[in-house]
């Protein structure tokens, strides 16, 4: 019977589950088992340099095969060598490793990198021939085998959440919360081990009304620059030279997939409760209120990629002349309804940077407005019209017509929800800065 090695064997099953789901993509469970076990396979049997006190990771190996290339076959290792050096997010070999194992399976690369490997024997040399299975004839082919296998699948992993890849194969909830320029943004942040924690929002701030962060939350990034490792202060200073330009900013969040506390987050979310007591990071039980207010707000709300779309009648649109601040709403909204255009039942998609309407029955965008283009918004000042509300902004230009403002009116289902649309886009074009 020939021999086994439990590794390969492992593996080969992980293979088989991940075959089954198709597509592979973070969220898939076998994921973290597979990379886990070529970390494994590539650690087993590696010696350590006799006269240095520097520890080599299989990182090394997979630089040094650049540096043993003769004939430039290797160009797209060394674009992905190269990729993985420049990461700024990455401070550990064993980070980049990590990174450089989901770079390869994702680019289809694995079966070539490790057929590479094999045949340099500079690098190879460094493998103990009676402990690693890249030097014992049995085990290597299966091996290569496996690689080629993992090549002709199809990855589909978010390479730039890889901040924590230093710690652990298990990768935290990353998001991207994309803003219009703004004064600021109203985060206390603390900075903790080279991270940026959002440690509190402030009241009425952008971040509280549009609920991006959380308390426990680190910001990864802002418009590509990582704060990975990064110094007291210098978000502050990232944010300063951005200002007046939208903002991009990545969220790594404290819960993970299961709603859960991500775990290699634990110690420092301790950290942050000694600083603030207050704090709470755990699951929030929903009570009796919160879950009558969810099943009526379901009765008029949609779910489309993740968020919530307001279903609301659209009521029409007027021109209301040259002023276009909150006191016109009190005459401009009577004009639209007294124009009695036709009602059409729309989704109001309320974005962070931006709102969207489309048409209920054939899913046709009506109009898409940026909070700076947006001068006021309100409600109808009485009963019974408290569900009906509007928003001015400058009128298409017309030709041999002065461009003035127009008032855009939408009635909602209930009163509550026509007044947490009009806060929600109220928040945007509030903290909005204006440039003339």
């Amino acid at each position: 019977m020939p021999a086994r090695d439990p590794l390969i064997e492992t593996l080969k099953v992980c293979i088989l589950n991940l075959k089954s789901e198709g597509t592979v993509t973070d969220s898939n469970p076998h994921l973290a088992s597979c990379c886990e076990l070529l970390e494994l396979i590539l650690q087993k049997g590696l010696q350590q340099p006799v006269l240095s006190l520097a520890h080599r990771d299989y990182w090394h190996c997979f630089e040094q095969l650049l540096q043993h290339d003769t004939c430039g076959r290797l160009s797209s290792v060394s674009l992905a060598v190269q990729q993985t050096t420049a990461c700024s997010k990455l401070i550990t070999s064993q980070g980049r490793g990590r990174f450089f194992i989901r770079l390869m399976l994702m680019r289809r690369t694995l079966g070539n990198v490790v057929k590479h490997l094999l045949h340099t024997n500079r690098v190879i040399e460094w493998y103990c021939p009676n402990i690693s299975i890249l030097r014992n004839e049995e085990f290597v082919e299966p091996f290569l085998s496996l690689s080629m296998v993992l090549s002709e699948m199809n990855f589909k992993i978010n390479i730039e959440n890889c901040s924590f890849l230093d710690e652990s194969w298990l990768l935290p909830v990353c998001q991207i919360y994309e803003a219009v320029p703004c004064r600021e943004l109203g985060m206390v942040l603390r900075y903790l081990d080279g991270r940026v924690f959002v440690l509190d929002l402030l009241q009425g701030s952008q971040a509280q009304a549009d609920m991006f962060a959380e308390p426990g939350d680190i910001i990864d990034e802002i418009n590509g620059i990582s704060l990975r490792n990064a110094s007291n202060g210098q978000a502050g200073v990232v944010l300063s030279k951005l200002k007046g330009q939208p903002l991009s900013i990545h969220f790594i969040r404290w819960r993970g997939e299961d709603g859960s506390i991500y775990q290699p987050l634990v110690k420092h979310l301790r950290k942050l409760k000694q600083e603030k007591p207050s704090l709470r990071f755990g699951p929030k039980p929903a009570s009796q209120q919160d879950r009558t207010a969810g099943q009526k707000r379901g009765q008029t709300q949609c779910v489309k990629d993740g968020r919530i779309l307001y279903a609301v009648h659209l009521l029409g649109k007027a021109n209301i002349g040259m002023c276009g601040g909150k006191e016109v709403l009190q005459h401009a909204i009577p004009e639209v309804l007294q124009s009695k255009q036709a009602r059409k039942e729309v989704l109001l998609d309320v974005k962070e940077t931006h709102l969207t309407c489309i048409e209920k029955s054939n899913k046709q965008e009506l109009f898409q407005h940026h909070f700076p283009e947006i001068s006021c918004v309100g409600r109808f000042g009485s009963q019974p019209d408290l569900t009906i509300f509007a928003f001015c902004l400058l009128d298409s230009p017309q030709a041999g017509k002065p461009t003035g403002f127009c008032c855009v009116a939408l009635q909602a289902a209930t009163t509550s929800e026509c007044e947490e649309i009009v806060n929600r886009i109220a928040a945007g074009f509030k903290h909005t800065e204006w440039f003339v």
